[in-house]
């Protein structure tokens, strides 16, 4: 990167920001993907994500950033999630013979999100190879046994692992590309209380597992000197996931009226677009951008299938595509202190309030964000990011079963997100 002594014509970057600014006066979401698969970019709101190539996690979001890399580094990184609110009850009705039950639910208490970790090494002067260990998408909703909305759901949760080895190829100083395969391991379970319509309650667990595969590929676009361009690429992973339906059955209910066998379920793991920019506008400063596109639609219900061919259940979702924007700026304060600033809208998959389930209550966010790298030494360097949620209220309204109730109300939660990254460079 060339030195500035001052803000210079940014041409390119003013343009990069007039689409952003276009943009953003839409509606926006994240359905259960997880864009937090590395520390260093949180602090930005993942603005440039695609094309600032800082570390090796840039494995994930592009790996032809690999060539920006030295010869040997490792990444490792954790996340907390400290959610606050939860659901408020504002009419719901009670199911056929039972009690509303306790109708607030409060999301407090810190969670861990899966640990990311990344090795890229330069094999040949042009070429870099690499491997990433990443979530890219999960799921975690955990409701009181005797909630309101019991009969709809109690627990949800997905949970992924990516295997992701990459290569990366220079094939001039002006661009790179790169491509990886993945291996997904996906494991959901599903459980809720069930209305048999005795005074004592009985339940149901739903769990299953699969390994599937996919591939990613992108680019970058060293348009001058300062300026670069990322695009990048995360194909749809379609999971077929087996395991067991298991009933929990009050005193006086037969196995025969709910007996527990093999189920499935098959789920499309959607596949996303980034364009992303970086611009060294300044001697000590770099502005980020990124629009993220992601097919959301590919969504369209959630079917559980016995092993005999019959439908347990099935719940219509409808998810629609959905459009991320991030914007971003580093400060180099000084050698070993780079500081990070980002805010980031993105879309909900649902535009529909009878459409949301308890299960998912997704909704429009917006993030502010700030984050710090440290340079401990000539070899480490250590990255703390922070994020701020702010969560559109979002409605419930769902009637699809009367045996179960109508649940009725609204969510209004706040979600902090603490990130820590260790890069070693050998």
């Amino acid at each position: 990167m060339q030195k500035h002594s001052g803000f210079r014509p940014l041409y390119f970057n003013a343009f990069l920001c007039i689409v952003f600014l276009l943009c953003t006066s839409e509606s926006n979401a994240a359905g259960f993907g997880i864009i937090e698969n590395g520390a260093s970019g949180l602090g930005n709101a993942y603005a440039g994500a695609a094309a600032s190539a800082e570390d090796a996690s840039t494995i994930y979001f592009n790996p032809a950033g690999m060539t920006y890399l030295g010869d040997k580094q490792a990444v490792v990184a954790v996340h907390a999630m400290l959610p606050s609110g939860g659901f408020q009850n504002t009419g719901s009705v009670a199911a056929f013979g039972k009690p509303l039950g306790n109708e607030n639910e409060e999301a407090n208490g810190a969670q861990l999100l899966p640990p990311t970790a990344y090795y890229a090494m330069r094999i040949s002067p042009d070429v870099h190879i690499g491997i990433g260990f990443t979530s890219p998408f999960g799921l975690k909703t955990d409701y009181d046994k005797e909630w309101i909305g019991r009969y709809q759901t109690v627990q949800t949760e997905l949970l992924t692992f990516n295997i992701n080895p990459s290569i990366a190829y220079k094939v001039n100083d002006v661009l790179s590309i790169g491509a990886g395969l993945s291996a997904m391991y996906a494991k959901a379970e599903l459980t809720r209380a069930v209305n048999f319509g005795i005074p004592a309650d009985g339940g149901i667990k739903v769990e299953g597992d699969d390994w599937s595969y996919g591939y990613n590929f992108g680019a970058m676009l060293q348009v001058t000197p300062n300026d670069r361009i990322g695009l990048a690429y995360r194909s749809k992973i379609e999971q077929q996931l087996k395991g067991d339906i298991t009933f929990s059955r009050p005193t006086g209910i037969p196995a025969v009226v709910a007996p527990d066998s093999k189920g499935s379920a098959d789920i499309t793991l959607p596949e996303s677009i980034m364009l992303s920019s970086m611009d060294h506008i300044a001697e000590k400063w770099d502005l980020l951008t990124d629009i993220t596109w992601t097919r959301w639609s590919r969504f369209k219900d959630l079917t559980v299938q016995r092993d005999n061919g019959g439908i347990l259940f099935s719940a219509p979702q409808n998810w629609q595509n959905t459009m991320r924007y991030s914007i971003g700026a580093n400060y180099q304060y000084n050698p070993n202190i780079k500081l990070r600033i980002g805010a980031a809208y993105d879309e909900s998959t649902l535009k529909d309030d009878n459409a949301r389930t308890a299960r998912i209550p997704d909704n429009d966010r917006k993030w502010l964000t700030i984050g710090a790298n440290y340079k401990i030494s000539e070899s480490t360097k250590l990255d703390i990011g922070y994020a701020h949620f702010f969560i559109k209220e979002s409605k419930v309204d769902d009637d699809q079963n009367p045996q179960n109730g109508h649940l009725i109300g609204t969510y209004n939660t706040k979600l902090d997100i603490v990130s820590l990254q260790l890069t070693y460079d050998f």
